[in-house]
Formats: structure tokens, sequence, C-alpha cells
């Protein structure tokens, strides 16, 4: 039957009581938002961009505050007096609260003003980012109580701010805004390491390194509130209208636990953040001890310690990011027609790629310090190829009321078992393995040398599960587009699907309703 004629409100995605996949309640015409509609979309289009440009430059920021720490590491282990698997706390500890907290902000961001809390977690990040900065050479446990609030902070807006720009774009334009947003995570962790020893060096001091940054984030508070507008959830997708959710956090999980390209690529997205964390981590202090091993450099024994592999890492950081990025995201527009399943196969291509590099960079460090930079380039390009693709994955598979949702559960599985643990599994093996060989510079680097050899294996790993999410990633992405665009068509295997409910919000109109069973 065809609906009344007035203004449609907003699409429902509701539990239900059956919540049968493909369920539609509501006539299917309904559905469907007026010409007249369809012209005025919720957000201009030069308020979408600016938008993007504010969420980019607060992501930049982020991501140089937590690898500043790494850019100033040796100053730290020196001022403090800490070991290694000690200096690797700091991270873990950060890292840990990230993703102990991400799955509560994914709830609220699926169902209250995200930029509110946006707003909150980024003040709370300025705070505490600053007080770090302050701690005295007595109170490391200070140190990483400050740096736990700043993983609280930063959890809010890592877990929101994608699904912002998943509902101010869609099809290639989002995929562009995502890849621009995700340039910034390489971006960023380069700028920190030239920022922090840049800083340590210029005023003798590495705490000033961790002052710099919530200077700069004030001015990115301030854009936040006053530029980024919170979109009704799905506008991209509804031509403005927006889509509302009703369903419950319970019936959310196993939707995201029974969308099988979900849950194989967070395991690749996993293992792609244990490598790059471990890595980020301790490759300029790797570096560094080669040159000593080498006889380039001389040992460290007073702080400010020597940057210069600070400053490079954090340039082919910068490089390769941007690079990898680009080329990853032009690669899936480029087959993205021709080969459906090609996101996940470019991840894992870039992953199992890197792999042989890491090698070679690990052994090649002993002998060569540029060589071992080619290959660091080399595999950080591989790698960087997935930044914006795994990203755009997760928005295409997932419908957009509990995208907030499955952005916070995949954060609080990589970090849980990638980046909060292996800065500091690296860490530990390195320590074992010093107590047990001479107390000498060589068996520093090699100690660490050898405890960097478990992230190649993680970089394998991370592709074979890439690998797996290509076989189900088309039929996942056309049962979202379809509880999205109203289509009744049934679907092979929808029966193994989530549930789930798509009805229009308005009450008066339930007379009226058209209800297929899929």
């Amino acid at each position: 039957m065809e609906p009344k004629d007035e203004r449609l409100p907003r699409w429902s995605l509701g539990s239900g009581s059956g919540l049968r996949y493909g369920s539609f309640v509501n006539s299917l015409s309904s559905l469907t938002p007026k010409a007249e509609e369809r012209e005025k979309p919720a957000i201009s289009p030069r308020r979408a961009y600016v938008a993007v440009a504010v969420l980019c430059y607060i992501n930049l920021l982020n991501y140089t505050e937590r690898y500043t720490i790494a850019g100033v590491l040796p100053n730290i282990q020196k001022f403090f007096d800490i070991s290694d698997s000690m200096a690797a706390l700091i991270q873990t500890v950060f890292i840990s609260s990230f993703l102990l907290l991400a799955p509560l902000f994914g709830y609220l961001g699926d169902r209250y003003n995200r930029k509110y809390i946006m707003i909150g977690g980024l003040s709370m990040w300025l705070v505490t980012a600053a007080g770090s900065s302050l701690v005295s050479e007595s109170y490391f446990w200070l140190l990483m109580l400050l740096r736990a609030m700043v993983g609280i902070g930063e959890a809010s807006y890592s877990t929101i701010a994608p699904t912002i720009i998943g509902d101010l774009f869609v099809g290639t334009r989002r995929s562009a805004m995502i890849c621009v947003f995700y340039i910034c995570i390489p971006v960023g962790s380069g700028l920190g390491y030239i920022t922090g020893a840049g800083v340590a060096t210029l005023t003798g001091d590495w705490r000033w390194a961790l002052r710099i940054t919530p200077i700069l984030g004030v001015v990115g508070l301030v854009l936040l509130v006053f530029l980024c507008p919170n979109p009704p959830r799905g506008a991209a997708e509804t031509n403005g209208e927006g889509v509302t959710g009703q369903s419950s956090y319970k019936q959310d999980i196993k939707y995201l636990l029974k969308t099988k390209s979900y849950v194989w690529s967070s395991l690749g997205v996993t293992a792609t953040a244990f490598l790059t964390g471990a890595m980020a981590f301790w490759m300029p202090t790797f570096l560094s001890r080669a040159r000593v091993s080498q006889g380039l450099l001389p040992p460290c024994f007073k702080e400010p310690c020597n940057p210069t592999d600070s400053y490079i890492f954090g340039a082919v950081t910068v490089l390769t990011g941007i690079l990898g990025a680009c080329l990853g995201s032009g690669l899936s527009r480029w087959f993205g027609d021709r080969v459906p399943n090609v996101d996940p196969l470019i991840c894992a291509v870039g992953l199992l790629g890197s792999a042989p590099c890491l090698f070679i960079t690990i052994f090649v460090a002993s002998a060569s310090i540029p060589i071992t930079y080619v290959f660091i380039f080399i595999g950080g390009v591989l790698i960087s190829l997935n930044w914006a693709v795994m990203a755009d994955i997760l928005l295409y598979i997932v419908i957009p009321t509990r995208r907030a949702t499955a952005e916070a559960l995949q954060i609080s599985v990589l970090h849980l078992l990638g980046d909060a643990g292996s800065p500091y599994l690296v860490g530990v093996i390195s320590d074992a393995i010093r107590k047990s060989k001479p107390a000498t510079h060589d068996w520093s680097f090699r100690s660490l040398k050898y405890s960097l050899l478990v992230c190649p294996f993680a970089g394998i790993l991370g592709g074979l599960f890439f690998l797996m999410t290509s076989i189900y990633i088309t039929g996942d992405r056309k049962a979202a587009a379809r509880l999205v665009e109203g289509d009744p068509q049934p679907q092979q295997g929808a029966a193994s699907e989530p549930p789930i409910e798509l009805s229009n919000g308005d009450k008066s109109n339930q007379t009226n309703n058209l209800s297929v069973n899929i």
C-alpha cells in the first residue's frame, strides 16, 4: 500500500521481537526519500569537508603525542633509570586503558551525541598529556597513571571519529576521506618521533616534548566545538534522512560476531597492530643501539641522547605512510569494480610482503644502517597499504547504527592482543636475553634484535587472516547494503547472518505495513 502523503520520518534499524535477518516493517516505498528531500542533504558538502579537516588535524595530534614517548625513549630510560620492560610498560598502560574504555565509548557513540563525547574525551586528553610532563624522576608510577588517563581520552575520539566520516560521505568520496584520515596515523607517528627528539634536543629536557601537542590540541578542541557537526547516523546512505537504532548492546555484539568478514578482518587488524606497535615503539632505539654496536655512535650515559635515528625513522614513517596509504586506496578504487573482494586482498599482500623486509631489516642492522633504512622504507610502504583500506572495510560491512560499536570492539581486540602487549613482550624478551649474556653494549643491541623477530611472524599471520576475510566480504557487504536500502530480495546464506529489523519510525503507518521474512 502507498504511504500517507506526509514528510517521512528518519529510517530506523530496530531490534524488533523476532529479529529475523531481512525482516521489513512498513511499506518499501515509504523507505525511499522524496525527490525534494534528496536535494537537501543534512550536512552541506562544504561543511562536511571542513569537518573532515578538523577530525584529521586532531587525529594527527593524537598519534604525534602517542609516539613522542618513543622519540625520547632513551632519555626517559636514563631519567627514570628503568629497564626495557619497564620502559615498554608506559605504552602498555596507555593502550590498556584505551582498549578497556573503547567498548563504553562505542556503546555511547551509537546512542548519544557523538560530538559531546569527543569534546569530553579530548579535554581529558589535553589535561593528562600536559600533566605527564610534570612528573619527577621518583614518581614513575604517576607517569604511568597519567598515560593511562591519556588513553581514556583518546579512546573516545578514535572510536567515534571514523563513524562521523562514514555518515558524511559514501562510495569513493568516503574511501578518499577515510584514506586522508588514516594517513594521519603514520604521519602523526613520524612527526611524534621528530617533534619529541627535536624539542628534547633544543631544550635539553625531554619533558618539554610532551607539552607541544597539548598546546596544539587546544586549537583542535576549539575547532571541534565550532566546526564539527554531529550528522544523523547513516545520513550518507539515506540521502540525509539518517537511521536510528533500537537494538540492545547484546544484539549488536551478536550481529558483529556473526558477520564473518568483520571477525576475520578484526583479527587481521590485530596482527597489524601487534607488528606496528612493537616496531614503532622500539625501532628508533634499536637503530641507535645498532650504531653503538658498530662503533658509529658513542653510548648514551646521560640525557639528551643522540636523536639521529628518531629524526630519520620519523621522516621515513611519514613518507611511507603517505605513499602506502595513497597507493592502497588507489588500488582499491582501481580494482574495486572488477574484483569485489580486492580490499582484504590488498591488506593480505601488504602484510605478507612486509614480512621478509622486516627479517632483512632486523639482521642487516648489525652490518649497514643505510641498507637497513632501505628495507624499513619498503616494509613501511607495504604495511601502510592497509591503513585506509582496513577502515573502509568496517564501514561498508556494518550497518550505520552499529558502526561505533564495531569500531570499539575492534579497537579493544586489536589493542588487547596487539600493541598493548607487543612492546612489553619485546622488552621482556630483550631483558631475559641480556640477563644471560655479558653486560656489553653489543649484547644490549643483540638482545633487542632477537626479541624483534616476533614481528615478522605476526605479519604473516595477519596476511592469512585477511585472506580469510576475502572469502566472506562480498556477501557481508551486500547484506549490509540491503538492510540500509530496504531491498527485500533474498540473499544466499542469509539464515546464518545476524538478525535485524528495518522499520520506519512513524507509528501511525503501522497499519499499512508490508512484512517480508527472508
